[in-house]
């Protein structure tokens, strides 16, 4: 058989990753699969062209709207799997609900991560239920790289890097793909002497001295999470560049960050290493949160932090000085 996979490619998020992952699972089964991204099209009319052109037999999408939307006009059977943004956030908005019941009435099966999805899309679509498959995600530990979560900042006690060391050190012990990479400028000389100290009995967390920022960018944009322990903050521009760069977040509970991460819609708020430890846990697993994170919090700096506001106001205020 040959078989159209509908996907967002184009953004480094969980679903690209499952997309790929499923698509080896079919190809290894004899049928071939074309990963083709949700993106490159604009109407279901461009897909029933390329499915007619390039003669696939069936199709298969991630996202009820997203991708459901676009196999309105197939004549041939598909299967969706329910994204999470989906059934969590589309399902309350009424014109996008209709569509999907579309999708789902024609659907020959649907696949859920959570047997919460399921009775979630079951409140709303009792018919589809028989239908609805559910199918945690699965993991291949040989195949996975490294967790890299990302502490940006200057060492100084303000900064707190040390806060959350013991506990990852030992989670690093339980789970050795995670790492916690402490990197900036040694800004305070007796306190770096101190971290250094205490990194040399840690597991799993390690010190890198202040790069370019081309280069931290370059280290933020490959790393699972940044992350931000500091005991006060103004505004923390790391976080902002993490969000601008579809990197989550995880900052610790403090007024600074409250302003600018609202917990599980732009990033993840934590009080003490506890926390963070099954925060981060539940952001490796949950590809859908991580997703749905990663969006939000590039809206919400689009959207609030835009440089060209903000050289409008500054060269309004210089005005002033004149």
């Amino acid at each position: 058989m040959k078989l159209l996979f509908l996907a967002p490619l184009s953004l480094p998020t969980g679903n690209r990753t499952t997309a790929q992952r499923i698509s080896k699972y079919i190809q290894s089964s004899g049928h071939i699969c074309i990963l083709n991204d949700i993106a490159e099209f604009k109407s279901p009319s461009q897909v029933s062209d390329l499915i007619n052109e390039q003669k696939f037999e069936a199709v298969m999408t991630i996202h009820l709207y997203k991708g459901g939307r676009l196999l309105l006009d197939s004549n041939v059977p598909y299967g969706v799997i329910f994204g999470g943004t989906d059934i969590n956030e589309d399902i309350q908005d009424e014109k996008k609900c209709e569509v999907m019941e579309t999708v789902l009435q024609k659907s020959r099966f649907l696949v859920a991560f959570t047997d919460q999805l399921k009775k979630t899309a079951e409140v709303h679509w009792p018919f589809a239920s028989s239908k609805i498959h559910v199918q945690p995600q699965g993991i291949h530990c040989k195949n996975i790289d490294a967790y890299i979560f990302l502490l940006v900042c200057g060492l100084r006690r303000v900064k707190d890097p040390l806060f959350l060391v013991d506990a990852f050190s030992v989670w690093h012990k339980e789970d050795p793909r995670v790492y916690l990479i402490i990197i900036g400028p040694e800004v305070d000389a007796p306190f770096t002497q101190q971290v250094k100290a205490k990194l040399k009995s840690a597991s799993g967390v390690y010190l890198v001295s202040e790069k370019p920022q081309e280069e931290l960018q370059a280290a933020m944009r490959d790393s699972f999470a940044v992350v931000n322990s500091s005991i006060s903050e103004g505004m923390s521009s790391t976080i902002l560049e993490a969000m601008d760069l579809n990197v989550p977040v995880l900052a610790r509970n403090i007024s600074g960050n409250r302003a600018i991460v609202k917990h599980e819609h732009t990033g993840l708020l934590f009080f003490d290493p506890p926390e963070f430890i099954e925060l981060s846990k539940r952001l490796m697993i949950d590809t859908s949160l991580k997703e749905n994170i990663v969006a939000k919090a590039k809206e919400y700096v689009e959207k609030f932090h835009s440089w060209e506001t903000e050289k409008e106001t500054y060269q309004k205020l210089i005005e002033n000085l004149l």
